[in-house]
């Protein structure tokens, strides 16, 4: 399956990029944290982040680590040690020990539920996790990120969460700057997917999956193309507005909405 493989070929670049992806990590409680100043041994070692999110280090007393990217903390301990103790000090973090992570996987997905997952965790390693989109799934994500800590996962329909859409689909075409990191406490939801249906002298009628902006042009063309007798003039739309069957001109330009249908009539020979 397309999905299965892009999951696959997108975690092989991420062991790639690990390095990259530890600097984005965001810390908190229960990590330990490994600094190392060059030359300065009595400045390099291991620290625990507390359950107040700060850490205990040499000269400078309660680091505040928690919230912060690994590479913010690196910077953040360069400018303090800096500050009257070295002279342009070269100092580098890393991640000894992750602490645990909760995240959840919801919607359309072959095992939806709560995965603890360690390190730095992006959305197609949660996906993976939960043997990824199944196929009734859309190729649109909502990654829903609670502004105060739940214990259960956070519905689309909350309020109090930002919410980041990520079209499966970009990341397919190569963006893999849309593959974003998840945070502890996260919920990915997979809707199912919006589906439109292409009726009358169409190569292949059937129902497709709705792709967002998606034009009656490319709806018909996902439909294989306009057979040799159809016609692109005279195109109708069935919609149903307010209960009611509505039917339309269309023109090739015209946005799909959810379960349209899509007549192609038979040319004027």
């Amino acid at each position: 399956m397309k999905t299965v493989l892009l999951i696959a070929l997108a975690l092989a670049a991420a062991q790639e990029s690990s390095k990259g992806e530890r600097a984005n990590y965001v810390v908190g409680p229960g990590d330990v944290l490994a600094v190392h100043v060059f030359y300065e041994p009595q400045l390099s070692g291991n620290f625990r982040v507390e359950n107040d999110g700060h850490f205990g280090y040499p000269f400078l007393g309660r680091v505040s680590a928690a919230g912060k990217t690994v590479a913010a903390i690196s910077t953040l301990l360069k400018d303090k040690l800096s500050d009257g103790y070295l002279r342009n000090p070269q100092v580098t973090v890393d991640v000894e020990q992750f602490r645990s992570q909760s995240v959840f996987v919801m919607g359309e997905v072959r095992t939806p539920g709560k995965y603890i997952l360690t390190g730095s965790i992006t959305l197609l390693d949660a996906l993976a996790q939960a043997g990824s989109p199944s196929p009734a799934a859309g190729a649109e994500v909502l990654i829903l990120h609670p502004k105060t800590m739940v214990e259960g996962p956070t519905l689309p329909n909350q309020r109090d969460a930002d919410v980041t859409r990520v079209n499966l689909r970009e990341i397919e075409d190569g963006r893999l700057s849309r593959n974003v990191t998840i945070l502890d406490g996260d919920t990915i939801f997979v809707p199912k997917a919006e589906r439109f249906f292409v009726t009358g002298l169409v190569r292949n009628p059937g129902s497709y999956v709705l792709e967002r902006n998606m034009t009656v042009l490319q709806a018909i063309s996902t439909a294989g193309g306009i057979g040799d007798r159809g016609s692109n003039r005279g195109l109708k739309i069935v919609r149903i507005v307010d209960n009611k069957r509505k039917e339309f001109d269309a023109k090739p330009t015209d946005i799909v909405t959810p379960g349209d249908t899509i007549v192609v009539r038979q040319r004027h020979l």
